[in-house]
């Protein structure tokens, strides 16, 4: 098998499908209707996996990633999602607030944009927006409509959310060992009943997190230097050339960086072009392109040390992915 594969598993049980990968983008094209897209920020080998419950309206999932990764995209238009961080070596970083006790990661309607750290697994619920508002009018509760069309690190009242925890445990253990349990409609209609109750529950306590003036002002500067470096197309800045348009300094800008994404803003910058090369060795397969065309392309001038500094992060040599490409 190689380097990369993604191995999907349709389970014999209703509406149950997991994959596991070892590339980040291959992990991606698991995620089903989700549009997102992953950079890989820590180095070394990746290993990913995806489980996903359907129910007649929600989707029940759980995501193990290995390396830090960045996460960016939508989970779909209208879309509703409570995530339950689960594991992890660090905090997940999420519009400059991380996740602890009884909050959550919330995302209505909305981007989502966000950082998770090494050995991670986030666990929770997905469903369309419109289903939680049709529910909410029905039953007379008040939506949090101040995180609505955001991603946003939400407190909510501990009891529902531990039960919702509980309810989450419960179900992956009986996909590890009774997947046949969901083949009975009933029995899926009563989890998911049970799990909008719990998430109808939580929705009036809710209260975004509030990360304090000094906090969201690193996160405006780590979002403008950010911008500069998304948006640079195929010339690559300098992180001098970053330092100077956001007006910070680069001791400065590494403390920003570090506080709201858990890096430094060299390593960032290094990890975004790095993915990128590989995306563009993966598509250059039926072109006469060389590695050190691609390389150069995104700002690394020193070959020996971009060769090095790839298979360290990718855990292969630009050459093998090159070969792979070419091989398909």
């Amino acid at each position: 098998m190689p380097l990369g594969a993604t191995l999907p598993t349709l389970d014999s049980a209703a509406g149950l499908f997991r994959a596991s990968s070892t590339d980040v983008d291959e992990h991606c094209a698991s995620l089903g209707r989700w549009r997102l897209s992953y950079d890989q920020i820590s180095a070394g080998a990746f290993r990913g996996s995806f489980t996903q419950l359907s129910l007649p309206q929600l989707d029940v999932f759980r995501e193990i990633t290995s390396q830090q990764v960045r996460q960016y995209g939508q989970l779909g238009a209208d879309s509703f999602g409570i995530g339950l961080p689960w594991h992890g070596d660090g905090e997940v970083n999420c519009n400059g607030a991380s996740v602890a006790g009884a909050q959550v990661i919330a995302c209505i309607d909305a981007e989502v944009d966000m950082c998770t750290p090494k050995s991670f697994e986030l666990r929770g619920v997905v469903a369309s927006a419109a289903l939680i508002e049709e529910l909410a009018a029905r039953l007379d509760i008040e939506l949090p409509r101040a995180v609505w069309h955001q991603l946003r690190v939400i407190e909510m009242a501990q009891a529902p959310v531990a039960r919702l925890r509980a309810h989450l445990a419960a179900i992956h253990e009986t996909i590890s060992t009774a997947p046949e349990t969901f083949n009975d409609p009933a029995a899926r209609q009563a989890l998911e009943d049970a799990l909008l109750v719990e998430i109808m529950d939580m929705l009036p306590t809710a209260r975004p997190s509030d990360p304090g003036r000094s906090a969201a002002a690193r996160k405006r500067t780590v979002d403008r230097a950010r911008a500069l470096m998304h948006g640079s197309g195929d010339r690559s800045l300098s992180l001098l050339e970053v330092c100077k348009a956001v007006g910070a300094s680069p001791r400065k800008l590494g403390y920003c960086f570090q506080e709201v994404l858990g890096t430094s803003p060299m390593h960032y910058w290094r990890a975004m072009r790095l993915n990128r090369v590989r995306r563009d060795l993966k598509r250059a397969g039926g072109t006469d392109a060389s590695v050190y065309d691609v390389a150069v392309q995104h700002g690394f001038w020193h070959f020996s040390q971009f060769s090095l500094d790839y298979k360290r992060h990718f855990s292969e040599l630009p050459s093998e992915t090159l070969r792979r490409a070419r091989c398909t």
